[in-house]
């Protein structure tokens, strides 16, 4: 089922979570026990990332620097594919640019196609980390828009070949990012709106907001996309802080603001089991004060802490 119609029935907040490829050498065993103990709240759906590949130079005979490519976690097709066939519950594998051409891009959706994967994340994805800024592959999407206009084409059955015969469109239920504190590259929150507007007028259909700590900004991002003629749904992304050393790091790596409530409130802990207590409470009381105010879904990024996350799930669903 796609994530709109789960979002359409619904007669209450859901609860959906996004986690983690493993590592590479790990199973598919340990996505199964990150998940097998959330299970008994029903996720509608599971998200699942992607992590382009990135490079390193080996120095070779002669001097000379050889790029290699490693992979460190194993793709997101077969991982959806086996929790579908575990749990029956519907996957959403995240669709970036970076590392993908056009081509590669049609191939993996019709991989998920064939597979009756239904949903997308649509992303442009992070630049690698020997890179500066952002930059395609040759024959790539520059941003997120141009892959949602890819996989519209593919809904209505246009493929890269024109002379393809007999082929069938794709039905796939197109996810977006939104930024209530604005993406970081965007120069203001109204470019970055009309970005994110545009998106939705090519296609996309739902919007998963970047994590916040601070319900304000997610009632005031609501706000301004109503405002600006967004109608879809918007789904809150929440992440439980389990650690002294996050206060610091989700900001950094983010780009968002930590509320100074809870700032303080880690910075008198002494320890990361404490500092796990504050995160756990404060979840809890945003995810409780987002179900009062009837939001579609509540969108918990894991990261590989499923036994917070079924702490905050247990007091609010």
């Amino acid at each position: 089922m796609k994530v709109i119609e789960h979002i359409n029935k619904a007669k209450s907040t859901l609860f959906s979570i996004e986690i983690l490829p493993p590592l590479k050498g790990k199973s598919i065993q340990s996505i199964f026990d990150g998940i097998d103990p959330l299970m008994e709240f029903k996720p509608s759906f599971v998200d699942v990332t992607y992590h382009r590949e990135e490079y390193l130079y080996k120095k070779r005979e002669g001097g000379y620097l050889e790029k290699v490519s490693i992979r460190k976690r194993p793709g997101t097709v077969g991982i959806c594919a086996a929790i579908i066939n575990k749990y029956h519950v519907d996957t959403v594998p995240h669709i970036i640019c970076g590392g993908f051409s056009r081509e590669e891009t049609e191939n993996a959706l019709i991989d998920l196609q064939f597979l009756g994967i239904d949903n997308v994340l649509a992303l442009r994805g992070d630049s690698i980390k020997s890179e500066p800024e952002f930059v395609p592959e040759p024959n790539g999407h520059h941003y997120a828009i141009d892959l949602v206009k890819q996989i519209t084409q593919m809904n209505h059955g246009r493929y890269m070949e024109n002379d393809l015969a007999d082929v069938a469109p794709t039905n796939f239920c197109i996810g977006v990012a939104g930024y209530p504190e604005k993406h970081f590259e965007a120069p203001n929150m109204i470019s970055d709106m009309k970005h994110l507007k545009n998106k939705i007028d090519a296609g996309a259909e739902y919007i998963v907001t970047q994590m916040f700590f601070d319900n304000e900004q997610y009632f005031s991002y609501l706000k301004k996309c109503r405002d600006m003629g967004i109608t879809v749904p918007i789904i809150p992304g929440l992440k439980i802080m389990t650690s002294k050393k996050q206060a610091t790091a989700l900001s950094k790596i983010f780009k968002i603001d930590i509320p100074q409530p809870l700032l303080e409130q880690i910075e008198k802990c002494k320890t990361d089991e404490q500092a796990k207590e504050v995160g756990v409470e404060w979840c809890i009381q945003q995810s409780k004060e987002l179900i009062k105010a009837n939001v579609p879904c509540l969108h918990y990024y894991t990261m590989g802490t499923s036994e917070v996350t079924r702490r905050v799930a247990s007091e609010v669903f």
